[in-house]
């Protein structure tokens, strides 16, 4: 029986004729979506035609009814995904708040808003749903209210929900949104952090121009180390500081000032006069030394007085107090001037932090999103393991169990290991859980031996229609030492393992991070296209431990080179992999290491480096982190020692490379400058290669931002790989 989607497109063809053609081909080779994607309706002219387009679309349902588990995703399914995030669970267990993201086709955006559910899976609605986005909901002490941020077009409120009546409203309105949001305990503050905006320091005045003259704009004087941060672009003159209003409304008032920022979650004293935050508040020079040596400080909410309570070499970050007021937890490293810091959970008496001890060393792993439990038996925390986020506990005697498995986060990019979770009374929790088949959705459960319930299905109809490609895990030994190296293979839909496939493998950024067992849009249209994509957590990423991670310390790219090679040369022993056939890609990190590996072998077909450093000694002056990179990730300073950073730069490679490589940056790229791709792409052409340069307009170093920048990132890759022997458009299964 012919497909419904090949069925849909003849029809399409008939009722059309040479237009639809017209417009396939008039789409730029790299960035042509598929057919099926077109907008069909939009082309029917008469009603004729209309009724014509109707019975063809009735049969197309009626086969598609008996065939859809078929369909492989397309490029145009990532607006029809959801998934949720930022579960919170109300005092008295019953109720879980949670913002459900979405995406708006027209605006070409993330479109987050609030909803709610019973614990049981019951009741589920939305609170505050329209255009304007929805984040950061916390519950009022006694469960009678419901607080979160509102911002739409540059307006940002402060909601409030009354529960009991249903009523809501804005009780705050500001300039620049506040955030980390944080009752106090008697139910009369709210607290938050927001930036202040200061005069921008000046020089000289500018001469007086005639009125009516038009003059270049006036030059801009900086003093700041960071005058520009990706994603942000030139940084407005200005801090961070903290606030506190009344919960039932009126003016905020601002508790710190100065050169600090004081951006991070804050936590209530039992009786609420006092705040306690992180910061890094020492003089300027000391923080350019040292940016990560952040301390924990308590704050006076009725005089604004500051005192500072941790001193160590390192961070001391995310503090929250014990329900009964009696104790502090926080989490922090000792700095030791490396790329990774491993975080653990401290714990003192609130007015003793130095008598503070460290729970969390039986577990071998980085610690987040610390949280007590409202009995105040328990400190809850994220963790990833082995490419997998999970939900764990300690005891205030130090003993770790894991609660919970399968977190998710946002699933419109690539396969990161992450989520979220929310610990509520008598052990009830709520997660954002998913896995590679799935985006996150809302699960609940209660530390036990259950597994968490599945309370939300917000993709239910999307996977009933398409066919996801399966993803299996695999281990294989690193050629450099035998060291055990975990990865992942994503099928094509319709996989037969008699056949032979092209394989692509996809490296994440970092380096210091993890991909996982979590769904990725961006990794399921290679594998639609009809790739087997292959991903690792080469050396050097987070979840397998503090040594494994340092295995890349002043040595990256190194030996992680061999770990891929190897999970490549593992899955081709599979059998069914093209060994032609071989394609690389990956940013940031990823873009360093494909950039490495086209400099080391010529195996692939094709490479593609998206927002690579290319250059260390150029980046480490270029980056919007010159004091981060050039401490903690080499040895000594550029200009101390030049070898090391060329040495470990791809460029010293260039004069190896053959493979045709294309590059990928954004135009606003501060992390990973665009001048980086720069150096590759004309040293490069320089050499005869072929290559090619693709800028993002308007993108940062997160040029998947927005849903159309991801389809151009994956119909950019599919492209360059289609024009060295790659499946086409064709390769997507029918």
């Amino acid at each position: 029986m012919t497909h419904p989607i090949a069925f849909l497109r003849a029809a399409t063809r008939l009722m059309l004729g040479p237009l639809d053609s017209l417009k396939v081909a008039e789409r730029p080779a790299l960035f042509r979506l598929p057919a099926s994607c077109f907008r069909l309706l939009s082309n029917v002219r008469t009603v004729a035609l209309r009724a014509t387009f109707g019975l063809a679309f009735s049969l197309f349902l009626s086969a598609y009814s008996l065939h859809a588990q078929n369909a492989a995703l397309e490029p145009l399914d990532v607006f029809k995904l959801s998934y949720v995030s930022e579960p919170a669970i109300s005092p008295d267990g019953q109720r879980v708040a949670f913002v459900k993201n979405s995406f708006d086709i027209m605006a070409d955006k993330r479109d987050p808003n609030l909803w709610i559910v019973n614990f049981d899976g019951s009741g589920l609605r939305a609170l505050a749903a329209g255009p304007a986005s929805s984040r950061n909901p916390v519950w009022s002490p006694d469960g009678q209210r419901l607080a979160w941020i509102s911002s739409q077009e540059g307006r940002h409120h402060l909601m409030m929900r009354w529960m009991d009546s249903g009523e809501q409203s804005a009780i705050g309105e500001f300039q620049h949104s506040p955030g980390n949001l944080s009752w106090s305990p008697d139910g009369e503050w709210l607290a938050f952090t927001q930036f202040v905006a200061e005069m921008p320091a000046k020089l000289f005045s500018p001469v007086e121009k005639p009125e009516g003259a038009k003059w270049a704009a006036e030059p801009t004087y900086t003093q700041e180390l960071v005058y520009r941060a990706d994603g942000q672009g030139e940084l407005e003159p200005g801090h961070s500081h903290i606030f506190v209003m009344p919960s039932n409304g009126g003016g905020a008032v601002q508790l710190t000032s100065g050169p600090f920022n004081h951006g991070g979650s804050l936590s209530w004293s039992k009786d609420s006069r006092r705040l306690y935050f992180s910061a890094n508040r020492r003089p300027e020079k000391e923080q350019m030394d040292n940016p990560q040596n952040s301390e924990i400080y308590s704050l006076s909410i009725a005089d604004s007085q500051i005192e500072q309570l941790t001193d160590h070499d390192g961070a001391d970050t995310q503090p929250v107090v014990s329900p009964d007021g009696k104790s502090l937890a926080w989490l922090g490293f000792d700095d030791q001037k490396k790329g990774y810091n491993q975080m653990e959970v401290y714990l003192a008496p609130i007015d003793g932090l130095k008598n503070k001890k460290i729970l969390t060393l039986s577990l071998d792993r980085t610690i987040g999103q610390l949280q007590w439990s409202p009995e105040g038996d328990y400190l809850w925390f994220s963790y990833i393991d082995q490419g997998e986020a999970k939900v764990g506990r300690v005891s205030l005697d130090g003993k770790v169990e894991e609660i919970a498995q399968d977190l998710a986060g946002n699933p419109t990019g690539r396969p990161y290991a992450g989520g979220e979770f929310a610990v509520g009374p008598r052990g009830r929790f709520a997660t954002t859980q998913g896995d590679a088949s799935r985006p996150p959705e809302l699960a609940v459960g209660t530390a036990g031996p259950q597994k968490p319930v599945q309370v939300t299905h917000f993709n239910k109809a999307l996977f009933l229609q398409k066919e996801p490609g399966k993803v299996e895990p695999f281990w294989t030994k690193s050629s450099h030492d035998g060291r055990d190296i975990q990865g992942w293979i994503i099928y094509p839909p319709g996989f037969d393992p008699a056949k032979k496939y092209p394989l692509m493998l996809e490296i994440h950024g970092g380096p210091y991070s993890a991909y996982g067992d979590c769904f990725s849009m961006e990794a399921q249209l290679y594998a639609s296209r009809g790739y087997v994509v292959v991903y690792t957590n080469p050396r050097g990423s987070t979840s397998y431990g503090e040594e494994f991670a340092d295995l890349i310390h002043h040595n990256y790219p190194g030996n992680d080179y061999d770990d891929l090679m190897s999970c490549v040369d593992a899955v081709i022993e599979k059998g069914f992999i093209e060994e032609e056939q071989l394609y690389v890609t990956g940013g940031s990190g990823g873009g360093v290491l494909s950039a490495w590996i086209v400099g080391k072998t010529d195996r692939f077909r094709a490479a593609v480096v998206a927002k690579p450093v290319i250059n260390w000694f150029s980046h480490a002056l270029t980056a919007d982190g010159p004091a981060y990179f050039t401490r903690n990730w080499f040895p000594a300073m550029p200009w101390e020692d030049p070898e090391h950073y060329y040495r470990h730069s791809p460029i010293s490679l260039v004069g190896n490379v053959k493979t045709p490589t294309m590059l990928l940056v954004g135009d606003e790229d501060y992390r990973t400058p665009l001048s980086e791709s720069e150096q590759f792409y004309r040293a490069l052409k320089l050499r005869g290669v072929e290559t090619a340069l693709v800028r993002f307009p308007n993108a940062s170093h997160g040029i998947a931002g927005r849903p159309s920048q991801m389809l151009a990132k994956v119909q950019a890759v599919m492209g360059w790989m289609e024009k060295y022997g790659g499946p086409g458009e064709g390769g997507v299964r029918p």
